[in-house]
């Protein structure tokens, strides 16, 4: 049975020795937080659910958020710290207050004899079934400490390899973006005052400038029409790939054909592969067990498939090193650390190091990436606009030179 959500709620009244007092408590429901303030020797006038603010609310939980938790509560496992206090320490230092409300509702959870794996499982949103699954297998070895600990080093560098992702594709994308606004507003607002003056010469302008005062009528008679239209391709694109498998899929395979971009994605599915595995297997989880978990966590519908086949080649009593081999989509050193893990009995040794290396590699991709492209973005932008001016000024020089 679920616990009820808590909520904040604003009262007034008058304290035992009868002084005006006021202040904010949570509770489940309006009933229980009155009887509350009544235990506390709290006459009420007034109790009442604290309204949200209409801008600048709450924060939602983002992954960062669970994966400095998950750091938090191994530090005080490791520390000694029972379990429903450390909740409490936790939460005293988080900011977020949904963040606060989520660890209150599962320490009351465990309080209640829920076991911490039953009480995540509760909150899939934040908690995905790897997670929940390597909490349980710690509760049942009697490791939770060193459990959450191998977690929140996963969570970690799961999360650096996700701001490296976004690093390498943010950048770009920001100034193509201000490119085209930058080449919008010359367009719409600057080329019509050079053509009104145009129009005066009374001369045939050149080639050059009737192509961009052409550009620029169309921009200005359609540019709504084209914004509303690129709108509706990014939330159209963005729908299917949520509910048609066959268009996620045909997105996840031809995004790793993007030169450049494609080989930081794959290095990545590649770390996030061995990362995965490593953690899973190193916590005792049975490899087929583990490849699930892979498969679920590999952030790639071209992967999650063959990740799946491997995991069946596995059941039937193929190595793994060989069932990677066979797909053909594992980069050889991939192949070389598993095959040595299997004949050493280390495979979560050897993937870890390999997680390292492919780390690594995207880490360098993406700063070589970012200095590559900005000299390329520059020149891009310095071709656009000053294009748009030798073309609003060819006029200007033609007539300087008939003068």
């Amino acid at each position: 049975m679920a616990t009820a959500q808590a909520h904040t709620y604003v009262y007034k009244g008058k304290d035992k020795r009868g002084k005006a007092t006021q202040g904010e408590i949570k509770g489940a429901n309006l009933i229980l937080v009155k009887a509350q303030l009544r235990k506390q020797g709290v006459i009420t006038t007034s109790v009442k659910k604290k309204s949200k603010p209409l801008f600048g609310g709450s924060k939602a939980v983002k992954p960062a958020d669970i994966s400095v938790f998950t750091r938090q509560m191994a530090t005080m496992m490791k520390a000694g710290v029972p379990l429903v206090q450390s909740f409490d320490i936790v939460s005293e230092g988080a900011e977020n207050e949904n963040l606060k409300d989520l660890i209150h509702n599962i320490r009351d959870d465990v309080s209640a004899g829920l076991s911490f794996g039953a009480s995540l499982r509760k909150h899939p949103k934040y908690f995905d079934d790897l997670f929940c699954s390597l909490v349980e297998a710690g509760e049942q070895a009697g490791a939770l400490e060193t459990m959450l600990d191998r977690i929140a080093t996963y969570k970690e560098k799961t999360e650096s390899l996700k701001a490296k992702i976004k690093k390498a594709l943010t950048y770009p994308i920001a100034v193509i973006v201000v490119a085209i606004v930058v080449t919008a507003v010359l367009l719409i607002k600057v080329v019509p005052v050079f053509a009104k003056t145009f129009s005066n010469f009374g001369g045939d302008l050149p080639a050059f400038t009737q192509f961009v005062m052409g550009i620029s009528d169309a921009t200005q008679e359609w540019w709504l029409v084209w914004l509303a239209g690129l709108i509706a391709i990014f939330f159209s694109i963005r729908e299917l790939k949520r509910r048609s498998p066959k268009f996620s899929t045909a997105i996840d395979k031809y995004s790793l054909k993007v030169p450049v971009v494609g080989n930081i994605l794959y290095q990545a599915i590649i770390a996030r592969f061995a990362r995965t595995l490593s953690t899973t297997f190193a916590a005792g989880v049975p490899l087929v067990d583990a490849l699930n978990s892979v498969a679920g966590a590999s952030g790639n519908a071209v992967y999650r498939e063959t990740t799946l086949k491997v995991r069946d080649d596995v059941t039937t009593g193929i190595q793994l090193n060989h069932a990677l081999r066979a797909t053909g989509k594992f980069p050889v050193l991939l192949l070389q650390m598993a095959s040595i893990g299997e004949e050493s009995g280390a495979l979560d040794e050897m993937l870890g190091k390999a997680a390292e290396h492919y780390e690594e590699a995207v880490d360098n991709a993406v700063d070589n990436l970012t200095t590559l492209l900005e000299p390329m973005i520059m020149s891009v932008l310095g071709i656009l606009v000053g294009g748009l001016l030798i073309a609003m000024y060819l006029p200007i020089f033609k007539l300087g030179a008939v003068i």
